[in-house]
C-alpha cells in the first residue's frame, strides 16, 4: 500500500482499489490488450532494425560479419540487462521504469536515423537494446497481474503482441524506409511517442489496482521446484531457448538474405516472405498460451519441438513456393512453445515474476544475438544457403524436454473457478 499511498490519498485508496480476494479469477482484458499493444509498438521498433539489414550492408559496404556484430550489440545489450532490471523491480517496484525505457528507444531511433559511421550504428543498436531490456520485464509482469490466474493466455496475449509488431516492422520498413533511405527510420518515432502514451496508461493501473491484483494471485500460488529441480529445469530451458531462438534468429535476421542468393528475389520481395512468417510466429504464439493453460506447458513444448522436425529438414532443399509453405507451418508451430516455457519458469520459481521474465526474456535476446553473430561468421565463409542446411537440424534438440521437471498446473478452469 506503500506505493499507492504516495500517488494516491488513503480515501481514494479505500475507494478505488478492491481486496486482493476479490482480483482473484479476474482476467483484466483491457490491461493486458494496452499491454499487448505497447510490445507490438516496442517490437515493431526492434524489428526494424534486422530489416534494414541489407540497405545498411550497402550503403556502408558491411560484411555480413559486420551485421552480425550489429545484431549483436543489439541483443547483448539487452539481454545483458533485462535479469537484473527484473530482479532490481521485484523488490523495489518501478512502474515509471516503462515510459521511461521508451523514451530511451526513442533516442535510439534518433541515432539510427542519423548514423554516419558503422561505429554509430553500433552504439544505436545498443541505445535501442537498452530501451527494450527495460521494457520486457515490467510489461510482463503487469501482464500477469492482470491474467486473473490465467497466465498462460495473459503470457501469450502480450507476446503475440511483440510478435504481431515484429511481422508489421519489415512491412513498414519496406514501405517507409528502403524507398526513401535510412533518414526515413525517424518515422519510427511516432509509433515510440504512442506507445509511451500507452505505458503512462499501463503505469497508473498498475499504482491503482496492480499489486493489489498481484496479492490477490498469490493466494493461490504453488509451491515451486526444489533447489536442484531448478537447475535440471534451467539447464534444460536454456537448451530448448537456444534451439528455438538461434532457429529464429536465421529467419529474422538472414531470410532475406536466404531468399536473395537462392531465389534471386528483390529486396522488397523478400521483406513479404518474411512477413508472411513472422505473422505466423504471431498467431503460434497466441495458440500456444491458451492451449498450455488446459493441457500443460510440457505438452506444448513437446509438439512446439518435435512437430516442426520434417518442415525444417525439408526446407533447405524445396522450391519458393514450398519455402513460403514451410517457413509459415514452422513458425506456427515453433512459436507456440515461448509463452508455455516462460508461464513454467514463473511456476518453478513463484514470487520472481520480474527475474525469470527478465531471464527468459534475456535469454532470448541474447541467445539471438549470439546466434546471428554465428551465423554470420558462417556465412561469410560457407554462404547463406549452407547455414540453412545446418540450421534445420536445431528443433531436434526439443528432445531434451523429457528431462524437463514436472510443476504442479493448474488448468484455465480451476484458476477461475
Amino acid at each position: 500500500m506503500a506505493t499507492k499511498t504516495a500517488v494516491l490519498d488513503s480515501a481514494a485508496i479505500a475507494s478505488a482499489t478492491p481486496t486482493p480476494q476479490n482480483f482473484k479469477g479476474v482476467f483484466f482484458a483491457r490491461i493486458v490488450g494496452l499491454a499487448a499493444l505497447a510490445h507490438l509498438l516496442n517490437d515493431l521498433i526492434q524489428a526494424m532494425l534486422p530489416s534494414i539489414f541489407p540497405m545498411l550492408k550497402t550503403k556502408f559496404v558491411l560484411s555480413f560479419s559486420e551485421i552480425g556484430m550489429i545484431a549483436l550489440t543489439y541483443q547483448v545489450t539487452a539481454s545483458l540487462l533485462q535479469p537484473w532490471v527484473g530482479l532490481y523491480t521485484d523488490k523495489h517496484p518501478k512502474p515509471y521504469l516503462l515510459p521511461s525505457g521508451m523514451i530511451v528507444t526513442l533516442l535510439g531511433i534518433m541515432l539510427l536515423a542519423t548514423a554516419g559511421s558503422y561505429p554509430m550504428l553500433l552504439l544505436a543498436a545498443g541505445v535501442v537494446g537498452v530501451g527494450s531490456a527495460t521494457f520486457h520485464p515490467e510489461a510482463s509482469r503487469v501482464a500477469r497481474m492482470a491474467s486473473g490466474g490465467r497466465f498462460g493466455t495473459a503470457q501469450s496475449t502480450f507476446q503475440v503482441g511483440g510478435n504481431a509488431g515484429s511481422a508489421i516492422g519489415p512491412l513498414l520498413t519496406a514501405a517507409i524506409v528502403i524507398p526513401f533511405g535510412q533518414s526515413a527510420i525517424a518515422w519510427f518515432m511516432i509509433a515510440a511517442l504512442v506507445a509511451i502514451a500507452v505505458l503512462f496508461r499501463l503505469t497508473g493501473w498498475t499504482l491503482a489496482h496492480g499489486h493489489a491484483q498481484l496479492k490477490g494471485l498469490a493466494h493461490d500460488q504453488k509451491e515451486g521446484l526444489s533447489r536442484s529441480g531448478v537447475i535440471q529445469a534451467i539447464v534444460v530451458i536454456c537448451i530448448l531457448m537456444f534451439a528455438k531462438f538461434v532457429y529464429i534468429a536465421s529467419f529474422t535476421n538472414y531470410f532475406t538474405f536466404y531468399l536473395i542468393e537462392r531465389f534471386g528475389l528483390g529486396v522488397q520481395e523478400s521483406q513479404m516472405f518474411l512477413f508472411i512468417f513472422l505473422a505466423s510466429v504471431a498467431m503460434g504464439t497466441f495458440a500456444g498460451g491458451p492451449v498450455g493453460d488446459r493441457i500443460g506447458r510440457k505438452a506444448v513444448i513437446w509438439v512446439s519441438f518435435l512437430g516442426v522436425v520434417p518442415f525444417a529438414l525439408a526446407l533447405p532443399y524445396v522450391n519458393l513456393f514450398w519455402t513460403a509453405v514451410l517457413a509459415t507451418v514452422i513458425g506456427l508451430v515453433m512459436a507456440s512453445a515461448f509463452a508455455a516455457l516462460v508461464v513454467y519458469a514463473q511456476e518453478a520459481v513463484p514470487g520472481r515474476v520480474g527475474l525469470v521474465s527478465g531471464l527468459m526474456f534475456g535469454l532470448m535476446f541474447g541467445i539471438s544475438g549470439i546466434g546471428a553473430a554465428g551465423m554470420g561468421q558462417l556465412a561469410d565463409q560457407f554462404g547463406i544457403v549452407w547455414v540453412y542446411g545446418v540450421t534445420s537440424f536445431l528443433p531436434l534438440l526439443g528432445l531434451v524436454t523429457a528431462f524437463l521437471p514436472t510443476t504442479r498446473k493448474q488448468g484455465f478452469k480451476a484458476m477461475v473457478a
